[in-house]
């Protein structure tokens, strides 16, 4: 049976780990975890606006007036049996006497028999020193499941004496997945401001909330898109799985209600220039949510950690705003260099280790789609089943799809006519991705600009076909590789 939040609290306790390190601007929600977990135990607080306060009033105490005095005074008192939180300390956590005197503490802790003393680092900022590491257990607060969503909707229903029927909550509640109950709590109260009620209107107002998380967190990018999938030539197989997923994800509260599993993404391989990308935009669109991307050289850092800690943040705020699209682009290059020797190495190792059990085990509507264009270079383990719900192959368009591909392009810049001969074109593009296509649409649509007709027709299509080199001669032998490779996988086909 799986523990909740204060049983596994407690168990860490019992564990005798030192140092506990909770991650969370949320003080009020921690004051109550802790005070659950704190029978028979003394506390002592310590934050850095009121120095020494009582845990549960919050008022001022004496004697101590610094970190450092409050530390020597618990250490040299030698506290028997004590819980010691420690807020927003983590600008201290580089001062040589704060670890010393906390490396102390943790120390009698695990070698004396008669001292229990648990530190609890509650910091909005996660900053572990070194010496101290091996001695800090990181602690989660998990957010609010859907029934405990469910309820704080209700109790705030019932205060404001609204009644909010069975579909209206389940889509709210859905919606809420991934936020605290404070910031449920928050976005409750500007909705019931701003209308005076609470109704299934209110979630773009919690997407707009959302928004705002993505531009704080700096870790992950919000992409604006107009992409649908009628923007994309051909790849009608995956156009169909993709409409199918999203009669869940339009229906989530439902879908969830009658025990469907929430998707968990998509890896698209193949060609480059072949509308991987854009599938990507055309899928948040038709999911109706916000795509994300992220960029897995942002999470880099230069201290001991300090990539993991990003990692998780960019998780964190994924399943924030969900539901979702997360996009991850060229995903053999996020994780190039796994295997070798360094430390560039190690962390990029570590970091697809993290990313690979979150994408196992998530339950939230973040919905992973990652493009890739050489299978071979990614890791295997990005294959296995269980990690994305299905694997698609994007092959170079076909004929048919090579003229959808000119007639969208030439319609999404008002240039398209009955007289333009898709079939000619279609017969001189043979080896053309759709990236290619599109460059010479734009550039004949340029050429026609300048003449004297200023008309786009087949025959400028034709001169432009000629002088372009596509990427199957341009890049000729590298296609033919990536066809090779592609062929001891067993992919399903997109085209």
């Amino acid at each position: 049976m799986e523990l909740n939040a204060t049983q596994k609290l407690a168990s860490y306790v019992d564990a005798l780990r030192p140092i506990i390190y909770i991650h969370s601007f949320d003080f009020q929600a921690v004051d109550a975890l802790i005070g659950e977990a704190s029978k028979g135990f003394s506390i002592y607080e310590y934050n850095e606006a009121d120095k020494h306060v009582d845990f549960k009033t919050k008022m001022p105490k004496e004697p101590a007036s610094s970190l450092t005095d409050f530390l020597s005074l618990l250490d040299n008192n030698e506290a028997k049996k004590a819980f010691i939180i420690l807020k927003d300390v983590h600008q201290a956590l580089h001062q040589p006497e704060i670890v010393a005197r906390l490396k102390s503490l943790a120390l009698k802790t695990i070698y004396q028999d008669d001292i229990y003393v648990t530190v609890f680092l509650v910091n909005t900022a996660l900053v572990i020193p070194p010496e101290l590491e091996a001695m800090i257990t990181v602690f989660d607060i998990p957010l609010p499941n859907h029934e405990e969503i469910l309820l704080t909707i209700q109790s705030y229903a019932i205060g404001f004496k609204l009644n909010l029927g069975e579909e209206v909550l389940n889509e709210l509640a859905v919606s809420f997945k991934g936020l605290s109950d404070f910031e449920i709590r928050q976005i409750l109260n500007l909705a019931y401001q701003e209308s005076g009620t609470i109704d299934g209107n209110d979630k773009q107002l919690i997407l707009n909330e959302k928004k705002q998380i993505i531009k704080k967190s700096g870790l992950l990018e919000i992409i604006h898109y107009e992409a649908n999938l009628g923007s994309i030539g051909g790849l009608v197989n995956l156009k169909a799985y993709l409409t199918a997923k999203a009669r869940i994800f339009n229906n989530l509260g439902e879908a969830k209600k009658f025990g469907i599993d929430l998707p968990k993404g998509l890896l698209i391989v193949g060609m480059p220039g072949c509308g991987k990308s854009l599938t990507a935009k055309a899928t948040a669109n038709l999911f109706e949510v916000p795509l994300l991307r992220l960029d897995i050289g942002k999470l880099m850092g230069k201290y001991v950690g300090e990539s993991e800690e990003n990692l998780r943040k960019a998780i964190k705020t994924a399943e924030a705003v969900s539901p979702c699209v997360l996009w991850i682009d060229e995903l053999e290059k996020a994780f190039a260099g796994i295997g070798g020797s360094g430390g560039g190495s190690d962390i990029t190792t570590r970091l697809l280790g993290n990313f690979l059990t979150w994408l196992q085990e998530k339950e939230s509507s973040v919905y992973v789609l990652a493009t890739s264009n050489d299978v071979s270079k990614l890791p295997a383990e990005f294959l296995r089943k269980g990690r994305f719900d299905e694997l698609f192959l994007v092959e170079l368009p076909n004929d048919e799809e090579r003229r959808s591909i000119f007639e969208i392009h030439l319609k999404k810049r008002n240039q398209f006519n009955q007289a333009i001969d898709t079939i000619k074109l279609l017969k001189a593009t043979d080896g053309f991705s759709g990236a290619d296509i599109e460059a010479v649409v734009k550039e004949t649509i340029e050429t026609a600009f300048f003449s004297d007709d200023k008309k786009v027709t087949t025959e400028k299509l034709l001169d432009t076909v000629k002088v372009t080199k596509s990427i199957s001669v341009s890049l000729k032998d590298d296609i033919e590789l990536l066809k090779e490779k592609f062929k001891k996988y067993d992919f399903k086909l997109a085209n």
